[in-house]
């Protein structure tokens, strides 16, 4: 190339002292520039270097998240390559990235932005694959539909081993049939009209079935964080049959309930009716405790009096009424004799001019 520059301006000269009108035109090359210089073809092999190495990229960075398998000559090393910086052989080495954040395989109909229903395994832009629902035959042969969501992630430490093993694919052959077969396996050992009833013990086993299938995959691969139980899908015929036994079962709790209301108030009406009898005995009680009282303190009372009588006394007492009988007799004439208390005989007087006398008269 610099031999045909050179006879290019060379040519150039000689044109130019040919021009018609006597113009002539003196091209000359930039001064210091000789194409045929050793400096020029070092210019060009150091170009060709850096579009080499640049299409070669002899290097990868490795994100967080993240972790790398090398192969040298087609040989993935056992050693991963961690988040950073790495150097490779151009067109000898290599890196496959493989990501070690948790993911979701989310079995069942698709709900959210995130999600959507498909009837194949597909993997949306945030990293979760969908599938359908999974079919389990109880063991009467009645099928029920299964919907789950399994969180799992890459153990970074086995990712060679699991490359070289399983290759890329390595969840849709190990992950997958892994659930596919815990599921069956434990909700088959249940009657569908069981699984309602069960729903959180089913749960358990079936992320405990696929925790222990993981790992019993050479180098366990990878670890199962959750297990989300979504929904059952019951045959139409059993699920009316369930929602009927659940109504009777509400009804008879109603009831049920209804008659310990009953209960309740029955024994309240019989707590205030017997308080309102303890109340009347209690006044009752009362009233009898205030008489026997009374009567005690008349008791009491009378005898204090009669021990206060005297004989004197009595007769100074009889002579005051008899005083007054004689005036009554005074204004009224017809009244002849009168009975005043004497203990057991009575005393018996005459209205007469004569001495008042006294007779003792048996009745």
């Amino acid at each position: 190339m610099p031999a045909d520059l050179n006879d290019y301006f060379n040519k150039g000269k000689k044109s130019s002292g040919n021009g018609g009108g006597g113009n002539k035109i003196n091209f000359q090359p930039p001064s210091g520039m000789d194409f045929s210089s050793k400096k020029m073809n070092f210019f060009y092999i150091l170009i060709a270097l850096v579009v080499i190495i640049f299409l070669a990229r002899p290097f990868v960075i490795i994100e967080s998240g993240e972790v790398g398998v090398k192969a040298t000559a087609g040989k993935y090393e056992s050693t991963p390559l961690y988040a950073g910086f790495h150097i490779l052989i151009p067109f000898l080495q290599k890196v496959t990235i493989l990501d070690t954040r948790e993911k979701i395989i989310n079995y069942g109909t698709a709900s959210g932005s995130n999600y959507r229903k498909s009837s194949l395994s597909s993997v949306d832009k945030v990293g979760i694959i969908n599938k359908p629902s999974i079919s389990v035959v109880d063991k009467r042969n009645l099928t029920s539909t299964i919907d789950v969501t399994v969180q799992y992630k890459l153990r970074a430490s086995m990712a060679p081993q699991t490359l070289s093993t399983y290759g890329l694919e390595w969840e849709n052959k190990i992950i997958s049939p892994v659930i596919t077969e815990s599921v069956q396996n434990i909700v088959g050992k249940y009657t569908v009209e069981e699984l309602p009833m069960i729903r959180d013990t089913i749960s358990q086993l079936i992320k405990q079935s696929i925790t222990e299938k993981v790992n019993l995959k050479e180098g366990s691969p990878a670890e199962v964080m959750d297990l989300i139980l979504k929904k059952i899908v019951l045959p139409q015929n059993i699920k009316e049959q369930i929602e009927q036994v659940q109504v009777a079962q509400q009804q008879a709790q109603r009831a049920k309930n209804e008659v310990a209301r009953a209960v309740q108030e029955a024994e309240k009406i019989k707590a205030l009716e017997q308080g309102k009898a303890d109340a009347r005995e209690i006044e009752a009680k009362g009233i009898a405790s205030a008489t026997l009282i009374e009567a005690k303190a008349q008791a009491q009372a009378n005898k204090v009096i009669s021990d206060s009588l005297t004989v004197k006394l009595l007769e100074l007492e009889q002579m005051k009424v008899q005083g007054k009988f004689n005036d009554a007799l005074s204004v009224n004439k017809d009244a002849k004799i009168f009975l005043t208390p004497g203990g057991a005989v009575p005393n018996i007087w005459v209205d007469t001019k004569d001495k008042m006398k006294t007779t003792n008269s048996n009745r």
